[in-house]
């Protein structure tokens, strides 16, 4: 499996706090069956980590795990706050893409609500030939009561990534009926783990997968897992 949102890299965000513990959770991502994982680092006002940086980091990170003989194969990347100013970044080359022909990126939203800015932002990025992916839609308290708006990011091009553990109800059962209701809709078009630790917010990818096929058909397993492979590998999407 191919987990496209990950905090591994330790030290720099919420997720892993030291080495020993991106070690443990690499080992468990490798025990739950994934084999690849995008480090999606936060890269926002309150963590600081741009491309470069990132870049230097996973390479550390792959060289620790190669060591301790984990099989398992790190990707750079960064979970990336939309802002007014984003664009800037991008053409700073500040910005890292889950891909390496910078197609695909991923964009984290405001909780609350979409500032009215972020369509305009969204249209140029898809103008640019850039794909944004919006995390964790099902967390959104504005795509839940705005759903028209949502849709209209959809059908400007963007994707949208399902999170693993709101799937399992590890967010509450209202925002579990929300990802089940963007999966039965055709609203969602990958599953990645947003893992942060081993002892809370961990992969729950396999579990996810084991829901999709029982109800939803091992078809739409396959559709997540291809999409997930397209992206890392910028590949155009079939409709």
């Amino acid at each position: 499996m191919i987990d496209l949102h990950c905090h591994i890299l330790h030290s720099v965000d919420d997720g892993a706090k030291s080495l020993k513990e991106s070690i443990k959770m690499a080992k468990k991502a490798v025990k739950s069956g994934i084999t690849h994982i995008l480090c999606t680092p936060h890269h926002n006002h309150r963590f600081d980590n741009p491309k470069d940086k990132v870049i230097k980091l996973v390479k550390n990170l792959q060289q620790e795990l190669d060591k301790c003989k984990v099989p398992l194969r790190l990707l750079e990347g960064q979970e990336v706050k939309i802002h007014r100013f984003l664009m800037n970044e991008i053409e700073n080359n500040k910005i890292l893409f889950a891909d390496v022909t910078n197609k695909y990126l991923i964009l984290e939203f405001p909780t609350t609500e979409a500032p009215a800015y972020i369509e305009t932002l969204l249209i140029e990025m898809i103008e640019k030939k850039i794909i944004p992916v919006i995390v964790h839609p099902e967390r959104y308290i504005w795509a839940y009561h705005n759903h028209d708006l949502f849709l209209r990011f959809l059908n400007m091009g963007c994707l949208a990534q399902l999170t693993a553990p709101s799937l399992v109800g590890n967010y509450g059962s209202k925002i579990k009926k929300q990802a089940c209701k963007l999966i039965q809709n055709n609203l969602v078009h990958m599953v990645a783990s947003d893992a942060h630790g081993v002892k809370t917010r961990n992969f729950y990818l396999k579990e996810a997968f084991n829901i999709i096929e029982k109800k939803y058909g091992q078809e739409k397993v396959d559709y997540f897992k291809n999409v997930a492979r397209a992206v890392i590998n910028g590949d155009v999407l079939s409709s």
